[in-house]
């Protein structure tokens, strides 16, 4: 009697998450926009705007940014570095996520969501560190 077993190629996952993920940062965006429910404290609205430089805009957009290429390079990337990019990127937007909970004060809809977007990023982590990849050390002789 023969199984088969069918193995799911983990780029095609990464590359999945990667979409949840910013759907996720996109419809929590949305749905800030929305509301626009001003902060509790006026030192929590004052912190915000003053962030809202040209410069800072730009530092999101690039943080964002590194998210939506992620898309694409876990389909492309071979093992080692699209293993290691992963790690990289999902720790640094595990970081930004968190951190951005306490800025002003989070909404209850922002907690849901940005609760959702750190446990993709933390699975995207733990599911690329896990990653063995046999066929490439056989190829490259390590």
């Amino acid at each position: 009697m023969e199984t088969s077993k069918k193995v799911i190629d983990r780029k095609i996952i990464l590359s999945t998450l990667w979409i949840f993920y910013l759907f996720n940062i996109l419809y929590a965006d949305v749905l800030n926009m929305m509301g626009e429910v001003p902060t509790n404290t006026a030192s929590g609205t004052e912190l915000i705007e003053a962030m809202l430089t040209p410069e800072m805009l730009l530092g999101a957009a690039i943080f964002l940014e590194t998210a939506m290429i992620m898309i694409v390079l876990s389909r492309l990337l071979k093992y080692k570095i699209n293993r290691w990019l992963n790690i990289v990127i999902g720790s640094l937007h595990t970081l930004g996520v968190t951190a951005s909970l306490f800025v002003g004060v989070p909404t209850i809809f922002y907690i849901f969501f940005a609760t959702v977007e750190i446990s993709t990023s933390l699975f995207i982590i733990w599911y690329a560190w896990t990653w063995t990849n046999s066929l490439s050390m056989q190829e490259s002789g390590t």
